[in-house]
């Protein structure tokens, strides 16, 4: 791996700094070799998220260029690798569920379930809170909406680890998982055919059965993402956030005294130390320039989020955690027609998850291990975080 791609792993914001001020459309290889165009800058890759020319979809790549994870057809049929007219068709059947009326309807259970796990931690004592609270909150609230039975979300969890950041040293895993999970879904779905529930898969197999909107590889897809996607973002931005204002004990202090400012300091978090490093890669259907590169047609294009978030243009001081700060327009969940669809649950499962914590215990403070940062070019996330935490206002013991 050449230096660069070395910076972006374990230095990100340095390299990014660097890329905005000395090439901020630079080439660089993907995890596979292969070579993309990473673009830097705010305005640049906000503009780059919303241009048509940009595609999603595969089949406008160029031989030789990174596509991204290779699924079968019955998991690829996604919003991630769609374009209009399809993406729209099949984005608007599935976003029913993240209404803010149905995200308001899902508080009390996703606080019960932050609660609980709060409650088996004890009163006292020290945990990984990644293991403990940020990775089981957000797989149960998305296997609950989509009804997925309780006795395989530690494998829901197991199998999506695994095609987030690949091990280099088990390259079988990731396809392991993905046979896993495709095997599980098609007889989830089986199952609910025969036996529909109040559940967001029970509803798509109905559009699929009745309406015949949705082929049976963008179902599967559909849940495959949903499930993913749901998991992933949310996972990292509650760990993430938790990291930050452990980092910050002036911030969390604020905080505590004026619970009002969490809603927008979830937008800061977001912005600050978002969960993914780029956004999904997109391929030019026709030569496109972006700053003062022109990019060919059908080579991958990456935009990094994270650095258009750390940008100073857009955002002073970019690098410092600012829980007062107008994070409005921040790009963490994305931009224009593929802005995360499931941001308005990321949100709120990110601020009640925070608020449970932070009212369940006084006393939380980083342990003296220290927290581990996954290894991966796009996702950016923990892999443990180590704390003590306690009830009351004693010393921890």
């Amino acid at each position: 791996m050449d230096d660069l791609a070395e910076g972006l792993l374990d230095q990100p914001y340095d390299a990014y700094r660097l890329l905005r001020d000395t090439s901020p459309v630079q080439r660089i290889a993907g995890p596979d070799g292969t070579p993309a165009w990473l673009v830097t800058r705010y305005e640049d890759v906000r503009t780059a998220l919303a241009d048509p020319r940009l595609s999603l979809d595969k089949r406008h790549a160029t031989a030789g260029t990174y596509k991204g994870l290779s699924l079968p057809p019955a998991l690829d049929a996604n919003l991630l690798n769609m374009d209009p007219p399809d993406h729209t068709r099949v984005r608007r059947l599935v976003s029913r569920a993240f209404t803010p009326r149905r995200i308001e309807q899902l508080r009390t259970p996703i606080r019960q379930t932050a609660d609980r796990l709060l409650d088996a931690l004890g009163p006292h004592g020290t945990a990984d809170l990644v293991a403990a609270y940020t990775a089981p909150l957000p797989i149960t609230v998305i296997c609950d909406l989509l009804g997925v039975p309780d006795t395989h979300r530690l494998d829901f969890r197991i199998w999506t680890d695994a095609l987030i950041a690949p091990d280099p040293a088990r390259p079988e895993a990731a396809k392991q998982a993905v046979v896993a999970l495709l095997g599980y879904l098609t007889q989830l779905v089986v199952d609910k055919r025969r036996e529909p529930a109040d559940d967001l898969l029970s509803d798509l197999i109905a559009v699929r059965d009745e309406g015949d909107r949705l082929s049976e590889d963008e179902l599967m897809s559909l849940a495959f993402l949903i499930l993913f996607a749901g998991y992933e973002n949310t996972v990292q931005l509650i760990g993430n956030a938790v990291l930050a204002l452990l980092q910050h004990p002036e911030q969390l202090a604020e905080l505590r005294k004026d619970p009002a400012l969490l809603p927008g300091a979830v937008e800061e978090f977001a912005r600050y130390e978002g969960p993914a490093l780029f956004g999904i890669r997109r391929f030019p259907v026709e030569d496109v320039t972006i700053g003062d590169v022109t990019i060919p047609a059908g080579e991958t294009v990456w935009v990094s989020l994270a650095s258009a978030d750390r940008d100073p243009d857009r955002f002073p001081d970019p690098d410092r955690l600012d829980l007062g700060r107008d994070a409005s327009g921040h790009l963490a969940l994305g931009h224009g027609i593929h802005y995360c669809l499931g941001a308005p649950l990321a949100r709120a499962e990110t601020e009640i998850a925070l608020a449970a914590l932070l009212e369940r215990f006084p006393e939380l403070a980083l342990a003296d291990e220290r927290p581990t940062w996954r290894r991966s070019l796009r996702a950016r996330g923990l892999t443990t975080l180590p704390v003590t935490y306690s009830e009351n206002s004693l010393p921890h013991r």
